[in-house]
């Protein structure tokens, strides 16, 4: 009795730390992501105007169908802003987080391990995918949250019920709608079908449940036509985005550094294991008949996925989290002090409960990354016209300007923008040759510049455009030609941006 109690408190303690981890990751943040604004607009769309957006309304370049692959998140984001407020964005990222760790836990124990509660092991998976998830709150967190839930199914799958298989095409219904990610769930049906091929056990199943679900990608808005974008996008390079940077590139060198421990520990520790059980096999003929196929071909994919894009890292940080654990605890975690675990366990309680109770929890308004008094100075002085603004930037001007002014373009890149208009923008704010054609290709009336770009400089020796609003961080540059001799300033007042942030003119 006194054991099964002490587990229970362990597994209770265990699942209280994660939640108080991600929690406190979630919570101390400094910005909403720059890509929210228009998650929001697309919600607002299906709410309030019943209606899924499928043509750009924001830009004055020219734009394409909009192809939203992620308009299901956008409506269950703009349903907790309107139903329960700002900070309950947070609270949603939380409850993703933790619920893609729960589920990892739940393979760990499917896979034999019964106690997989050592919190020296899941502190560098967590750490690693809080770095990636960034500010508050991304539409990929569905995406690592299908993952983990597609590994649980497929182990289950593989453990004698085959049948369940035929929940992945529902569910990937589901998840296409949230998120155009879930060509990863196509992914594991087929990585998983391998291993079986390769171990000689039955695989038709994998194969059938793989086309229904590649299948049922047709149900959405947009039909087959999707299907084609949603491929091609899956594709594409993105050179200018740097979250689609590959991992040891030289803008991503000295970042993503909980990962990359992570990832060479998960590695040595693979090596060893293999190493082991090829020596205990005797021959490689009984090495590869025993090797779990399946492990490593999950592993290996998502670890040269996370090479190649930084984005993606966190399909491996799960895949190693639910595969690797076994291996720790057979090598590592049998052989540690069981003094170790429990301080570890206190260690880490009470830094989330200092953090818990010193944080002061509010709406992060990141005044160093959103022009927000540059906003309102363009809206309280009713300038209008077309305003040209970092791409990253984009969405939240819209969302806050519209229908007084329209933008270049946002982060939506490929759903809605045609390829011409990134270079454009890139030779403009570094002064390339050829930076103002932009200007003359797609005229803006406003320009919102982050004054450590060189195009700042240039613009206030231009006889064509003047610098009406001169902050910190962001200058607003007007057309000469439109200038007034007065203008009105915003406010200083923090509290009145963090009350007003999420307040816009759009309406459906």
């Amino acid at each position: 009795m006194y054991n099964q109690d002490m587990t229970k408190l362990k597994t209770f303690l265990f699942y209280i730390i994660i939640l108080l981890l991600v929690f406190i990751i979630s919570a101390n943040v400094t910005h909403f992501d720059f890509d929210l604004w228009a998650r929001l607009i697309a919600g607002m769309g299906v709410i309030d105007g019943h209606q899924v957006l499928k043509a750009d309304f924001l830009s004055y370049t020219p734009t394409h169908t909009w192809w939203d692959h992620e308009y299901g998140s956008g409506v269950i984001f703009y349903f907790f802003l309107k139903h329960f407020g700002a900070y309950s964005l947070i609270i949603l990222q939380t409850i993703l987080f933790f619920l893609t760790f729960v589920i990892t836990v739940h393979v760990i124990k499917l896979r034999g391990i019964n106690r997989p509660y050592n919190m020296l092991f899941f502190i560098f998976p967590i750490i690693s995918l809080a770095a990636n998830f960034g500010n508050p709150i991304r539409c990929h967190l569905f995406s690592f949250l299908f993952f983990a839930l597609y590994i649980y199914i497929l182990e289950l799958v593989r453990r004698g019920k085959p049948s369940l298989i035929y929940i992945l095409p529902i569910l990937t219904i589901i998840w296409n709608n949230l998120h155009g990610g879930v060509v990863a769930g196509l992914g594991l049906i087929a990585m998983f079908g391998l291993g079986e091929i390769l171990d000689k056990k039955p695989f038709k199943h994998y194969i059938i449940a793989g086309l229904l679900s590649f299948a049922s990608l047709i149900i959405n808005p947009w039909g087959w036509e999707y299907i084609k974008f949603l491929l091609s996008a899956n594709a594409m390079s993105r050179p200018h985005i740097a979250e689609w940077w590959g991992l040891f590139s030289k803008h991503q060198l000295y970042n993503q550094i909980p990962f990359k421990i992570f990832m060479l520990l998960a590695l040595v520790l693979e090596i060893i294991t293999i190493g082991t059980k090829y020596k205990a096999s005797g021959q490689i003929k009984n090495f590869l008949h025993q090797i779990d196929k399946s492990k490593y071909i999950v592993l290996i994919t998502t670890l040269i996925l996370a090479i190649k894009h930084v984005k993606l890292l966190p399909f491996f940080a799960i895949a190693a989290s639910a595969y690797c654990y076994e291996d720790f605890y057979s090598l590592i975690e049998t052989k540690l002090p069981k003094w170790t675990e429990k301080l570890i366990y206190i260690l880490l309680l009470v830094i989330c409960l200092a953090g818990l109770f010193i944080k002061k929890y509010d709406i992060p308004l990141g005044e160093a990354s959103y022009p927000h008094r540059e906003v309102e100075f363009i809206k309280i002085n009713g300038i209008r016209g077309n305003v040209l603004v970092n791409f990253g930037l984009g969405s939240f001007v819209s969302y806050k300007l519209y229908p007084n002014n329209k933008i270049y373009m946002d982060g939506r890149y490929e759903e809605v923008y045609y390829d011409d208009l990134i270079p454009l923008l890139e030779k403009f704010y570094l002064v390339k040759p050829g930076w103002d054609e932009v200007l003359r290709k797609y005229p803006p009336d406003i320009l919102i510049i982050e004054k450590y770009y060189p195009v700042y400089h240039m613009l206030n020796i231009s006889p064509e455009w003047v610098n009406v609003f001169d902050a910190e961080i962001f200058a607003v540059f007007l057309k000469k030609t439109i200038v007034k001799k007065t203008y009105i300033l915003p406010s200083n007042s923090k509290e009145y941006y963090k009350n007003t942030l999420f307040d816009t003119a759009i309406k459906f």
